[in-house]
């Protein structure tokens, strides 16, 4: 099962000191959208998103149908796919994906220990 591109999402509670902290440690804004709130970082092939008041928890987060510099990969499995193999092997979703439609959607799974794992497509 291939879940697409890796990264930590993590939620903070200033996202200018977030990162000022993550800068420091050498990675830099690849996405920058601080004025909604979040902000992707890279340092090499690490990305780490910082999200402020958009989630509870941190959590895993994987992105079907990009590479690790948000270009798009073909081929590759959709998300709602993705759910349906899963489900079959007994991982019900928390958050599901409308599988009657297609494009961009999420689902959400919970792992043994309740860390989220996002599954997020954004094509």
């Amino acid at each position: 099962m291939n879940l697409g591109n890796f990264s930590l999402s993590l939620a903070v509670k200033d996202i200018a000191a977030s990162r000022a902290f993550y800068e420091a440690l050498g990675f830099t804004a690849f996405h920058d959208q601080m004025h909604h709130g979040w902000l992707i970082m890279k340092n090499g092939d690490t990305v780490v998103g910082l999200f402020q008041g958009m989630f509870e928890k941190n959590m895993l987060c994987f992105n079907p149908g990009w590479d690790n510099n948000g270009r798009n990969v073909d081929p590759f499995t959709d998300v709602r796919e993705l759910q349906r193999q899963l489900k079959a092997r007994g991982i019900t979703p928390v958050t599901e994906v409308d599988e009657t439609t297609t494009g961009p959607g999420h689902f959400i799974v919970v792992d043994p220990d309740g860390n989220p794992v996002l599954v997020d497509q954004h094509r």
